[in-house]
């Protein structure tokens, strides 16, 4: 087995400055691959071993909709969404389930509160109390129990690494990164994720990401069918104002972040970037995947220039601006 991802993996990837004083580093692996697939930057070690967290969705939701799952628009990008927990969001996760014939009760993720805060305010407002449906993973979950409908698996305990499900969710992230899983733990919301390297992951999203709906092969149409509807409803992955929902409104880019500093993104033209934080945060992750595809010429460097704007890149000090977050790759 590969070892795991450590200090001496990492290479500078963004600084936090203020008044122009370098207040913290971050450090990290990436890894850019090109259109036909071959590595064109690799940035400290991206052959370590690390946890792709929610960056692995898109190769579930894939799995999922290879079992059976009938998914389509807002419900096929929420299979693979960390949402924010918004009204519009939790809407669609239970269209999901109605389609199914099942309820938020079959949901195995924790009650959580909404990450978007208005939600969170108003539901407080309302003594309202934090709910399954809420939670990041339920378009993820939902996924998982609408396949284990459609193929007539049993819903109880769909979230077991032995399930028939995780089985072959299992094997088709194997199959897309063409790397056998040398490890499977548990994540956040109770399902399991596989450790790969950083080149792996990146391979596995490079193939959904350059997948074509006319191809002749299932697995590949169903990713093309993905990448489209993230990219027609970028609102659905994210959150309004949020890095990936920013990004992929920004740039056509797909794109998916995962707790502890993971981020994948795929250009329109096939580029493909992943990167992890050695620690955990993803402040500056979506800058430094967009900065990455710039360099690879396949986005503009202007426009990730004016993206680097953004407020969700400002450094405060008595509520003014101080300074930014840059990308230093």
């Amino acid at each position: 087995m590969s070892e795991t991802f450590s200090v001496q993996d990492s290479v500078e990837l963004a600084v936090v400055e203020r008044n122009g004083f370098v207040e913290s580093r971050h450090a990290g692996s990436a890894i850019v691959l090109a259109p036909s697939g071959e590595i064109v930057a690799s940035l400290g070690n991206p052959d370590a071993l690390i946890l792709p967290r929610s960056s692995l969705k898109p190769l579930q939701a894939v799995a999922c909709l290879t079992a059976g799952a009938e998914l389509a628009g807002e419900r096929m990008a929420l299979s693979t969404a960390s949402h924010a927990g918004t009204d519009r969001h939790v809407a669609v996760v239970r269209e999901m389930l109605a389609a199914s014939g099942l309820t938020e009760d079959h949901l195995a993720c924790p009650a959580s509160w909404p990450s978007d805060v208005a939600t969170r305010d108003a539901m407080v407002r309302d003594h309202a109390d934090k709910a399954r449906v809420r939670h990041n993973c339920s378009g993820k979950h939902a996924a998982m129990l609408a396949a284990c409908v459609a193929t007539g698996w049993d819903v109880n305990g769909y979230l077991d690494p032995v399930h028939p499900l995780q089985l072959h969710i299992r094997e088709v992230v194997e199959r897309l990164t063409g790397e056998k899983i040398p490890a499977t733990v548990i994540d956040g919301c109770g399902a399991p994720v596989h450790a790969l390297p950083l080149t792996a992951l990146a391979r596995g999203i490079h193939r959904i990401g350059t997948s074509s709906e006319r191809s002749p092969f299932a697995l590949h149409r169903v990713a093309g069918a993905l990448v489209r509807t993230v990219r027609e409803n970028p609102w659905a992955i994210d959150g309004p104002g949020r890095s990936d929902t920013f990004a992929i409104e920004r740039f056509g880019v797909f794109s998916k972040l995962g707790a502890e500093g993971v981020q994948v993104m795929v250009a329109p033209d096939g580029t493909t970037v992943a990167l992890k934080m050695l620690d955990g945060s993803l402040r500056a992750a979506s800058l430094v995947a967009l900065s990455l595809l710039a360099k690879a010429g396949a986005v503009t460097s202007g426009d990730v220039v004016d993206a680097a704007a953004h407020p969700m890149y400002r450094v405060e000090g008595g509520g003014r601006e101080v300074g930014r977050i840059r990308a230093t790759v």
